[in-house]
């Protein structure tokens, strides 16, 4: 009879047992059984990484410049490369998904179709091997009253804009003034092909007042200003005797310290004590609806630069940059389809881009070239990503 006793069969508690189906396999030790397990950390989708657009922020390989933009062989000469500006400035309006109302599309295309057909001269003179070049072939063609060149004031290279003949003859046949006053018009430019201002002696009160009305005529700006009474030793300005030789010989606080009695009136202010020369007014030549175009190229200049200088480098391959200047809007495929159709972003629609909002469909080309001749950027073989752009 053995003696031998233990605290389970001498107690009355019995510990339940767990049922055989909530065993786990004891076969084969697992080293993690015994870590605590965790939930995975949930990761915000609202700011999803960007991918390295600087191409792990190396510099981009330059086998040289590209002399000329345009790939197509056919541009030999100013107007074909006029009319080929003006046919790609913009871009097509998508058909399906554009994010814009009825409203909105109307207003994109009276935009476009308002807008005067000119070019800027810098935009033909990057699309062409030379500039020397294409300068005196635009001179040529004013001359022979082929094409018409205008400049607009306080506007540097910017305002310097070319119009064929032919097509400001159309425009001013389009608009709203005098029959006999278009015809007249007309001889007068053709009188003169090259003048950018008209003398007020050519036309009547009420004629100038109905070209600057319609917007064919501006009031003209003169190209001096009162500094330069003061700012050319020996000589006057216009006829006065103001000088900086006189003036630096005068006892300070005097008078003739600040350019004598009437300075002001004789350098063309409103001041009295001086007779005014008797000169004709002049009105510069202009186009209606140049405004609109010229700051809509001002501030699409300014927005191509901007999406440059994200780059580390500022320069960028012209793939990436088109992607930047489109807005990484949704592709028209069958893979952004299936995303749309799972619920996932496949890309935003064109009309809430800046592309569509601000420049109203501003093709990348056109804004590329009129970079490219403003100076601003130049354009350059990879030889493995294509050509890229760089900014001066």
């Amino acid at each position: 009879m053995s003696f031998r006793a233990t605290p389970a069969f001498s107690s009355g508690i019995k510990k339940p047992k767990k049922p055989a189906a909530f065993k786990r396999s004891s076969s084969g030790s697992n080293p993690y059984s015994a870590l605590a397990r965790r939930k995975p950390i949930s990761r915000s989708s609202t700011k999803p990484e960007e991918p390295d657009e600087d191409f792990f922020g190396e510099r981009l390989d330059d086998l040289g410049l590209v002399r000329a933009l345009a790939e197509d062989l056919t541009l030999r000469d100013v107007p074909q490369a006029m009319l080929f500006v003006q046919r790609r400035m913009w871009s097509v309006l998508p058909e399906q998904r554009t994010g814009m109302n009825s409203t909105r599309i109307a207003e994109v295309l009276n935009f476009r179709t308002n807008l005067p057909p000119v070019v800027t001269v810098s935009h033909v003179q990057a699309l062409l091997n030379s500039p020397t070049v294409v300068e005196r072939e635009i001179a040529d063609l004013v001359r022979r009253g082929a094409v018409r060149k205008i400049v607009v004031g306080g506007r540097g290279h910017l305002g310097e804009i070319l119009i064929l003949v032919r097509e400001m003859q159309a425009i001013i046949e389009r608009s709203m003034i005098d029959t006999e006053l278009k015809r007249k018009f007309v001889a007068l430019l053709g009188e003169h092909p090259t003048a950018l201002k008209i003398s007020s002696s050519r036309l009547a009160p009420g004629e100038i007042q109905q070209l600057m009305q319609a917007g064919f005529l501006t009031s003209a700006t003169p190209s001096w200003t009162t500094s330069d009474a003061f700012s050319k030793p020996g000589e006057g300005s216009r006829g006065t005797m103001t000088s900086l030789n006189s003036i630096s010989k005068a006892a300070s606080g005097s008078l003739a310290a600040v350019g004598g009695e009437g300075a002001v009136h004789a350098a063309g202010g409103s001041g009295g004590g001086a007779k005014t020369l008797s000169t004709q007014a002049e009105y510069s030549l202009s186009l209606p609806t140049t405004g609109p175009f010229l700051k809509l190229l001002a501030n699409a200049r300014a927005h191509f630069m901007s999406l440059l200088s994200k780059s580390k480098y500022r320069e960028a391959p012209e793939s990436l940059l088109l992607q930047r200047w489109d807005g990484g809007v949704a592709a028209d495929d069958e893979a952004s389809a299936a995303r749309r159709s799972r619920g996932e972003f496949a890309g935003i629609l064109p009309g809430k881009t800046r592309k569509w909002k601000l420049f109203y469909g501003v093709s990348f080309d056109w804004i590329l070239a009129e970079c490219v001749g403003a100076g601003l950027v130049e354009v350059f073989n990879t030889g493995s990503v294509g050509r890229g752009i760089r900014a001066l």
